[in-house]
């Protein structure tokens, strides 16, 4: 299986100077990934870290090192087989306490496989070997150790919205309900309408905001790795008087105060981030809603149609049904007419016949 990391984290690198054994020497510009690595074949681990394709630290953890530190944000290492100190700046304390836990994990498991090593030595009576300290087993790039633990991000699920259950087409819909729903869809664009243009205010605004926020990000990273080296500087400097150490204490106030700044302004960018999903999520209410509004609108337009021609066929049949009363009517009269004249015809028979 060759090495694999098992734990990451960002720190600045640096080694006592050779001459001296007294003053640190920064062996990166910034701050690089520093890993864990186990080699299975050879049951050892290693701190490995890489600046660009140089390697900087090659250390194999034996049961006699031991991690101490010396401040809230730095801590050191002495490799014998390297014949250096190592140290290592961190931008926070629980990322110092985090790389000492595994420091004392992994020294623990080296002084069991050495152990264990030893015992089989004892039992075959075979020497064991030592590989070389600088001996790499599998090639190592930057890209091998890079992230951290604390940079994985789970993908989102995606979540489907819920179906809504559309009107009955059966239905026939009179002209006063289908204008009511027409004014509240229009009702309703208008609102969304005016919703969408604040949004979109408000998304140019925060757009602008943002590049301004990104300039001072970047002015702020600045600063604060020129305070984190002038502080650096300051540590490395031996006989400090009161006033470096004020002016050291100072400094890391003022790191303290950027680095607030800085996840405080990180924190507004995931706001605006948040705030331009949900114009997005109107934008697609508006296409959707301003969809719903032209189908009704073809809707009403096709009940008016049918409102129309129902309208002609009651005024048709009212004309033919007053027609057809008047045709009764002067039925009517003839009728009366001939009922008159055949009573008359009856009286005068009825008289003809007395008079005979």
């Amino acid at each position: 299986m060759g090495e694999q990391p098992i734990f990451s984290t960002r720190a600045h690198v640096f080694q006592i100077d050779p001459g001296t054994k007294k003053n640190w020497v920064p062996t990166s510009k910034h701050a690089v990934t520093v890993s864990y690595f186990y080699d299975s074949t050879r049951n050892v681990y290693r701190i490995i870290s890489l600046d660009g394709s140089k390697a900087i630290i090659n250390s194999t953890i034996t049961p006699n090192m031991t991690f101490t530190k010396t401040s809230q944000k730095f801590g050191q290492w002495a490799d014998s087989r390297a014949n250096t100190v190592y140290g290592l700046g961190f931008s926070s304390e629980s990322h110092l306490v985090k790389f000492a836990d595994k420091f004392a994990e992994f020294k623990e498991a080296a002084r069991l496989a050495k152990e264990k090593s030893q015992e089989k030595t004892e039992l075959t009576s075979t020497p064991s070997q030592e590989s070389a300290p600088g001996d790499l087993q599998s090639p190592l790039t930057s890209e091998s150790i890079n992230g951290t633990d604390d940079e994985r991000v789970r993908p989102e699920t995606p979540q489907h919205p819920e179906p809504r259950a559309e009107p009955s087409q059966n239905a026939l819909p009179f002209s006063h309900s289908s204008s009511s729903i027409n004014k509240h869809w229009e009702a309703e664009l208008a609102a969304l309408k005016g919703n969408n243009a604040k949004l979109t205010a408000a998304l140019l605004e925060s757009t602008a905001n943002v590049k301004q926020w990104k300039q001072q990000l970047a002015a702020y990273q600045e600063e604060a790795e020129r305070l984190h080296k002038r502080v650096t500087e300051l540590e490395c400097v031996s006989g400090q008087t009161t006033v470096i150490k004020s002016h050291k204490t100072e400094l890391n106030q003022t790191i303290e105060e950027l680095e607030l700044a800085l996840k405080a302004k990180e924190e507004e960018l995931e706001q605006l981030k948040a705030e331009m999903e949900s114009a997005n999520e109107f934008q697609a209410q508006k296409v959707s809603l301003t969809h719903k509004l032209q189908d009704t609108e073809m809707r009403n337009q096709v009940l008016e149609a049918q409102l129309g021609d129902l309208e002609q066929r009651l005024e048709s049949s009212q004309l033919e049904r007053e027609a057809f009363r008047k045709s009764l009517r002067s039925l009517l009269e003839l009728l009366d007419s001939k009922i008159f004249e055949l009573t008359e015809l009856r009286d005068t028979l009825a008289k003809l016949l007395e008079g005979s």
